[in-house]
């Protein structure tokens, strides 16, 4: 009876994720939302930076996509179900690519593309490794997103590293999932520009 009453809650649970993928159904759309102000520690602190050149953040083919994605880790972690009627405005590596190059310049970072590069400038290359609203329970979720940075200088590895952060989504839907993960991703902004403060050496003024 108890594995019963367990399956049939789990599927009332995707019924209200996913709802029914009918024909013509409207779609919510979500981006990062408005850019915020950011610490005063964090820009103070890359005030000093130089120029830097971010490519476009790069990862799996399913970060490629518009369609909104969770796991339900207590039922079958490695699958990743879309949400049948909530979208991304453009695809999870643009909103990536838009966030953190945003970050960056707020902070006080001249940020450049792989275009406007000079020969010699540092360039911060990032692969997205996760990015997914993950459930713990029917009524607990939150919004992961671990990114490897790797910052180059005349084609050569200065050095690299991995960045995740995880955080509490407000509300079981698409909606607190994207929430969430807007903050992950401020998160790690934030972090990416503590990590190049670190490495004065490898960024001439």
């Amino acid at each position: 009876m108890e594995s019963t009453l367990s399956k049939l809650a789990c599927i009332a649970l995707l019924a209200a994720l996913g709802g029914c993928a009918t024909k013509g159904a409207p779609t919510t759309v979500y981006d990062f939302g408005p850019l915020t102000p950011a610490a005063a520690p964090a820009a103070t602190a890359a005030a000093a930076l130089p120029a830097l050149v971010v490519a476009d953040v790069n990862g799996p083919a399913s970060l490629d996509s518009n369609r909104m994605y969770y796991r339900l880790l207590y039922a079958d972690a490695q699958q990743a179900r879309p949400y049948a009627q909530n979208a991304w405005s453009v695809t999870p590596l643009q909103l990536l690519t838009q966030r953190l190059r945003a970050r960056l310049a707020q902070a006080g970072v001249k940020v450049l593309a792989t275009t406007d590069a000079a020969v010699g400038m540092p360039v911060l290359r990032l692969e997205a490794d996760d990015f997914s609203q993950n459930f713990d329970s029917q009524a607990s979720s939150s919004g992961q997103v671990s990114l490897r940075a790797s910052l180059f200088r005349a084609h050569k590895l200065v050095d690299q590293k991995t960045f995740t952060r995880s955080t509490a989504a407000r509300s079981a839907d698409a909606a607190g999932g994207a929430r969430a993960l807007a903050d992950s991703s401020d998160a790690i902004a934030a972090d990416i520009l503590a990590w190049l403060n670190t490495l004065p050496a490898a960024l001439p003024q």
